[in-house]
């Protein structure tokens, strides 16, 4: 994987600083089942026809009219690349440093809810590749498998928090996230409700699941995914609950008891105050557009933010995140600026990073990833990102992604 090595102990570590050697190391023998597979959209092309509509539908849609889900991809369509010719990049890294620690690349896997239920054990297949490929993997409050787990196969992960208005809960869940021993916290701010998700209630879906005969039979005709995933995960493991939603271990997924959302319309800026003040480690907040909400989070003493619209799944006509980025990146200060939605390509990674992102994050891809092959699919979604921005900083002229500025793209016109 260039960057990274494996010592004798499976750990990753930092590979010696000539790539040259990495360069022209033998090509990566891939299995038959990943060699169609070129870049990230391939996953889910391969994915789609395994997985139940209900499943693939709760993955890949957005709210209402999907607007905001087509601009966030959209917005990276807008810019062109104004490379540099005639530089020595031989000695290229998509190394990157971020709250302290270096990692191998500018990426993350972002939170990722009901992942278990989309793919076998999703969350552990995602932190082990998080932690073999050396990027930061966070974890989503609304997933099916135990933080403690998680942390156990990837103690570098990040955990993402949904956090009511409550002071005494949120104590309590820091309280709890503290002693598994997370360090970095991803607080989310732009879910005070769910969003109109129409998909779901066309294609089935609904939480908690309910087994109507539509469902029935989405689920026998992908023998694939109703075994190997949702069987095998009874089976092994008994039914599956929201287990990181609060302190105390939430309701069952096909349970009519809900997950708790209550109190979250409730969270306010006094509430991040709080946990500033309570948390010791690097404090994220995600769900940031407004450059005033921005630079409200880097005065009340948050160490970096993530730029996005969730996706597209919370409000319709949101804003791509990317289009706000500049404005926000100029002023950010010691902050770092994550940003997420939209990112498909090594080139959409360099495009955010030129216009101020520190890093980028996303989340469809490696979950279909997962989904079409475990572990090792989103390894090998982590190796072809991260040959798509070495291949494309050498075109640009860049030895390192600290290089990269605004001179290296320009608004392409209407």
């Amino acid at each position: 994987m260039g960057d990274i090595i494996k010592a004798a102990d499976g750990l990753p570590q930092t590979a010696p600083p000539v790539l040259s050697t990495a360069l022209k190391a033998a090509p990566r023998i891939l299995p038959a089942r990943l060699r169609d597979v070129l870049a990230l959209d391939d996953f889910e092309r391969h994915s789609k026809p395994l997985l139940p509509r209900m499943i693939y539908q709760y993955v890949a849609g957005g709210v209402e009219t999907e607007s905001a889900m087509r601009n966030g991809r959209q917005a990276y369509q807008d810019y062109g690349f104004t490379p540099r010719a005639l530089v020595d990049t031989s000695a290229r890294s998509t190394r990157t440093s971020l709250f302290g620690k270096t990692y191998s690349a500018p990426f993350s896997i972002g939170p990722l809810g009901g992942a278990a239920f989309v793919a076998y054990r999703a969350d552990l297949a995602l932190a082990g590749a998080a932690r073999s490929c050396n990027i930061p993997m966070i974890l989503s409050a609304s997933s099916l498998i135990r933080l403690e787990d998680v942390i156990s196969v990837n103690p570098d992960a990040w955990f993402q928090g949904y956090l009511a208005g409550d002071f005494d809960r949120i104590t309590r869940m820091l309280d709890r996230v503290e002693a598994a021993g997370y360090r970095n916290l991803v607080v989310t701010v732009d879910t005070p409700i769910l969003g109109n998700r129409e998909h779901n209630i066309r294609s089935g879906f609904a939480m908690p699941i309910r087994v109507t005969p539509r469902v029935m039979m989405q689920s026998v005709t992908h023998p694939r995914w109703l075994l190997g995933t949702v069987a095998r995960t009874f089976v092994k493991h008994g039914a599956p609950h929201f287990e990181n939603t609060e302190a105390d271990r939430g309701p069952p997924m096909m349970s009519r008891k809900v997950r708790n959302t209550v109190a979250r319309d409730k969270l306010t800026w006094e509430h991040i105050a709080f946990i500033r003040k309570r948390w010791t480690g690097p404090l994220v907040i995600k769900g940031i557009i407004s450059p005033h909400d921005a630079f409200m989070a880097r005065d009340h003493g948050a160490d970096g933010i993530i730029l996005s619209n969730h996706g597209g799944r919370q409000l319709d006509y949101a804003m791509a995140p990317l289009r706000v980025l500049p404005e926000i990146a100029s002023q950010k200060g010691d902050m770092k600026v994550i940003i997420d939605g939209g990112i498909r390509r090594g080139s959409d990674v360099l495009k955010a990073l030129a216009l101020g992102a520190d890093f980028t994050l996303m989340g469809r891809p490696f979950l279909f990833a997962a989904a079409y092959d475990g572990q090792r699919g989103v390894e090998h979604a982590y190796s072809i990102m991260r040959d798509e921005i070495m291949r494309d900083m050498a075109m640009l002229g860049v030895n390192s992604v600290e290089e990269l500025n605004e001179s290296f793209v320009r608004k392409v016109c209407p």
